[in-house]
C-alpha cells in the first residue's frame, strides 16, 4: 500500500509523537548478538532512518503536521566526557528539526520535540547534562528517556539486552535522584519497560507526581522467549497493571509499539497481516483497553518508525490506528491524533486547523 488513494481520513491532522533517526550502515549488523531475533532482523533491513526516509514515510498521503524525535543512541559524541556525550545525539537532531523546520522539503516539522538519553543513576549530577541537553536543543529539547526495559531471559529483549540494564532500574535511589532533576526543568520522562515491570513504574509515579512520565508502546506486552505463546494469557495481568498506572494522573500512554518483535504477533518481512484491518483487530484488546482506562486526553497514537516497520509500512500503521477509532468522537479523534502530543511536548507552535 503505496498509493495516496489508500488513505483513510487523509485529511485529519497527525503529530507522530515517537519515532527515531540513525544511520548504522557502516556497522557489520550481521556480526550482532541474537542474529536472528526480530530486531537484529529489523535493523539490517533499515539500517538507515535519516530525514529523507522519514519524510518519505510521513509524505505518503498521512497529514503529519509535525513528529517528535525519541533518542535511540545515534550520532553520539565520539570523545570527551562520557556522561556528555548524549548530547550528541540532541545536537544531531536539533538540526535535522532545523532543515526541516525551512520548509524547504515540505510542510512536516520534523522533529518539533526531541526526548533525549541521560543516564539519571548520575543522581543530583545529572543536571550538568540536562542542561547541555537543553542549551543543544535550542528550544526543542522536552524530555529523557532512560529505558528501563529488562528481563530474565535475553531472548526476549535480544540484541538490546546486552545494554546491562538493571531488573529494577526505576526503583535504584541514584536513580529516582537524578529523575527528581527534571521537573524543576520542565522536563518529561518516557518510560520504556516491558509488562511484567510495570509495577515499578507505578511506584516511580506515586512518588514524582509533578513529573509527567510517557508510558512508550503501552506498557510493553511481550509474547517472545519465555513469554511465547503466552501473550493472550497475559492479558488480563497486563490490563490490571494498565489500570493501576492509569490513578496515576501524571502518566500518559502512548498507543503502539505493537508491531515490534517483543510483543510476538509473529509477523515480520515475510509475513505481514494483509491489511490494516488485520492489525486493528490484533491490536484493539491493548488499544482500547489504554483508552478506556486513561481518557482520550491521556494517550496519543506513535508511529515508532523504523522499528515498527518490522511488520508494516507507515501508511497501513495510520490506516490501523485510523480504523480502530472509527466509533469515537471528534473530539476523542482530535486528543489522541494530535491534540495529546501537542500538550505533551509542549508543541505550541504547531497548528491543526
Amino acid at each position: 500500500m503505496s498509493e495516496k488513494a489508500d488513505i483513510l481520513e487523509p485529511h485529519r491532522p497527525i503529530i507522530d509523537p515517537h519515532h527515531h533517526l540513525w544511520d548504522r550502515s557502516r556497522l557489520d549488523l550481521g556480526a550482532m548478538p541474537f542474529a536472528e531475533h526480530g530486531f537484529s532482523r529489523m535493523l539490517r533491513e533499515r539500517p538507515r532512518y535519516m530525514l529523507d526516509e522519514l519524510l518519505a514515510d510521513t509524505d505518503r498521503g498521512h497529514d503529519i503536521r509535525a513528529t517528535v524525535f525519541i533518542e535511540c543512541r545515534a550520532m553520539y559524541r565520539a570523545d570527551g566526557p562520557k556522561p556528555l556525550r548524549s548530547v550528541g545525539e540532541t545536537e544531531f537532531v536539533n538540526g535535522v528539526a532545523a532543515v526541516a523546520a525551512s520548509g524547504v522539503y515540505g510542510d512536516t516539522r520534523a522533529c518539533a520535540g526531541i526526548v533525549g538519553h541521560a543516564d539519571l543513576r548520575l543522581g543530583a549530577d545529572v543536571a550538568e547534562v540536562l542542561e547541555a541537553h537543553l542549551s543543544a536543543g535550542q528550544g526543542r529539547f522536552r524530555g529523557i528517556r532512560h529505558s528501563a526495559a529488562y528481563d530474565a531471559d535475553e531472548n526476549v529483549l535480544g540484541p538490546l539486552s546486552t545494554r546491562g540494564t538493571p531488573a529494577h532500574l526505576l526503583r535504584d535511589p541514584d536513580f529516582r535522584k537524578g529523575f527528581a532533576e527534571l521537573a524543576p526543568r520542565g522536563l518529561s520522562f518516557d518510560a520504556w519497560l516491558l509488562e511484567p515491570q510495570l509495577p515499578d513504574l507505578v511506584d516511580l509515579a506515586q512518588a514524582f507526581p509533578d513529573t509527567t512520565i510517557v508510558l512508550d508502546h503501552v506498557g510493553g506486552p511481550v509474547g517472545i522467549g519465555v513469554y511465547a505463546g503466552q501473550r493472550d494469557a497475559r492479558f488480563d495481568e497486563w490490563r490490571r497493571r494498565i489500570k493501576a498506572l492509569a490513578a496515576c494522573d501524571n502518566v500518559v500512554v502512548k498507543l503502539g509499539g505493537l508491531a515490534m518483535p517483543f510483543a510476538g504477533f509473529e509477523w515480520s518481512y515475510e509475513h505481514r497481516p494483509a491489511s490494516h484491518e488485520a492489525l486493528a483487530g490484533a491490536w484493539a484488546p491493548y488499544i482500547e483497553t489504554c483508552i478506556e482506562a486513561f481518557g482520550a486526553t491521556r494517550c496519543m497514537f506513535e508511529s515508532n518508525f523504523p522499528v515498527d516497520h518490522f511488520s508494516c509500512d507507515y501508511v497501513t500503521l495510520w490506516n490501523a490506528f485510523k480504523y480502530l477509532t472509527r466509533g469515537c468522537s471528534e473530539d476523542e479523534k482530535n486528543a489522541l491524533f494530535f491534540d495529546t502530543a501537542a500538550r505533551v511536548y509542549r508543541l505550541d507552535s504547531i497548528s491543526r486547523s
